[in-house]
């Protein structure tokens, strides 16, 4: 049976994170839920709730862990799935906020709506946007239905939002080619920060088959990143 308090719904908990939260000692903590079928997606066990497990952590168990970690934690990873689907993740973000932690968002950008509201009640210290391809591959890329216009205008936001932020990009061999990247810099030109993020085909994915078309194929992140740095204030490969 599902436990929905509060109609944010947790997949699991990481108590200690040195990397997801930029520059701050964090916890992150993932919801269950995405409305993108990446096929590349390193977290399949998030994506449906018909794979919701009863051992999950659930939010009044999260809340009072945060308790505990006053003073030793600065901030909160909230990552997925996809969190601005959750029906409270505006208040689940603020009550984060009330106990002293700053919070980072990780989105797909798909609700540009929610984000607005996240920065207007000023409850986001850093915004990481996953830009799954460039603009016309969207759909392909994502195995979805995307709404363009929300993806273009959740990038908007958050680069006039004068909250920290990166936009970021798994790179996939066999489904990425070397100038799609060019067409995501021209896209985003002008942003602070862009990461490339190296696909490793290790353990699970959403879509296995996938690994037929990764085997044996390789992208230069070094050169991509050359490339496309005219772009950006910085572009950074993990």
């Amino acid at each position: 049976m599902l436990h929905v308090a509060c109609f944010v719904i947790l997949g699991g908990l990481q108590k200690l994170t040195l990397i997801d939260f930029p520059g701050h000692i964090a916890a992150t903590v993932f919801t269950v839920g995405c409305n993108f079928r990446c096929p590349f997606c390193h977290n399949p066990e998030l994506v449906s709730l018909a794979k919701y497990s009863a051992s999950n952590i659930f939010e009044k168990e999260f809340f009072e862990l945060l308790k505990t970690r006053q003073g030793k934690l600065e901030g909160v990873c909230i990552t997925g799935g996809e969190p601005t689907i959750q029906p409270d993740i505006v208040e689940f973000a603020r009550k984060i906020k009330d106990l002293g932690f700053k919070v980072k968002l990780d989105t797909n950008g798909t609700r540009p709506d929610v984000l607005r509201r996240l920065y207007g009640e000023k409850l986001l210290d850093f915004v990481a946007m996953d830009i799954k391809s460039h603009l016309g591959d969207y759909n392909k890329t994502t195995n979805s239905k995307v709404d363009i216009e929300r993806i273009r205008l959740s990038v908007d936001l958050i680069r006039n939002s004068g909250v920290d932020y990166e936009f970021r990009t798994t790179a996939v061999p066999g489904l990425h080619k070397e100038e799609d990247f060019a067409g995501i810099g021209k896209w985003l030109e002008g942003s602070k920060k862009y990461v490339l993020q190296a696909f490793e085909d290790k353990g699970k994915i959403l879509d296995p088959r996938l690994l037929k078309k990764t085997k044996g194929k390789k992208l230069d992140l070094e050169k991509i990143a050359k490339n496309i740095e005219k772009y950006f204030g910085k572009v950074e490969i993990r």
